[in-house]
């Protein structure tokens, strides 16, 4: 389960403790009153049960229970789909896996080609933090008839498919700077504004993995400019 949907349902959890809390210290700050002298209007004191037998009150305490409830069923259900994680299929399996989600990214790979590891690793990320989504890998040379049928011909291809329709493609990392050191967030936003995620309000788990990719990327500039050094 991502941060986000941690926290949130910490959130609801605790939704009724909070609305108790709060109404005990509505009672206390009414009685401290009654203890000074004050007018009459503010001398009218509360009933706490009647407070926590508002019919409003607990009808949007129960909403909310139902609302987590739902939520937290979504989430399983979505999780036998082989939603939450970045999985590699066969061949045969690719047909079931597209059509039984309604949003399924699917990459194209080669074993030994160095994008299609770089796209592995963005995948990864971003599969953990968009359940709604299912995030799956094929081997290229081992799915000859889905990569003619689909017309596969660059790789890393990722292919975006909705009700088991490709509808949208992304061909090397031409989307993406033509560079080999774009960040997660970058794939994320390029796959909202495509329509085959949806936003996400916090992403602070980008910032740490990016962080290490690029700290990476520049030992190893640091080591080949070093060489260079040394061979003059």
């Amino acid at each position: 389960m991502d941060p986000d949907s941690v926290k949130s349902t910490l959130s609801n959890l605790a939704f009724g403790n909070v609305m108790a809390a709060a109404a005990r210290d509505y009672q206390k700050e009414l009685l401290a009153q009654e203890k000074t002298p004050a007018s009459s209007s503010i001398n009218q004191g509360v009933d706490l049960d009647e407070l926590m037998d508002d019919p409003e009150l607990e009808k949007l305490h129960a909403d909310r229970i139902a609302a987590l409830k739902k939520e937290v069923e979504k989430r399983e259900a979505l999780k036998k789909q082989g939603h939450g994680e970045y999985r590699e299929i066969t061949e045969g399996d690719f047909l079931g896996e597209v059509t039984a989600s309604e949003h399924v990214i699917c990459h194209f790979y080669h074993r030994e080609f160095y994008r299609c590891k770089i796209m592995d690793k963005h995948m990864k990320a971003l599969a953990s933090r968009h359940l709604d989504t299912k995030f799956i890998k094929l081997d290229a040379e081992n799915a000859p008839f889905f990569v003619t049928k689909l017309g596969v011909k660059t790789l890393p291809c990722v292919i975006l498919f909705r009700k088991g329709i490709a509808f949208d493609r992304l061909v090397g990392f031409q989307d993406l700077g033509g560079k080999d050191d774009f960040t997660t967030k970058t794939l994320e936003i390029l796959l909202i504004k495509k329509g085959i995620i949806s936003e996400k309000k916090n992403n602070e788990d980008d910032d740490d993995e990016d962080g290490d990719y690029h700290e990476s990327r520049r030992r190893t500039v640091r080591a080949s400019a070093n060489d260079d050094s040394d061979s003059d």
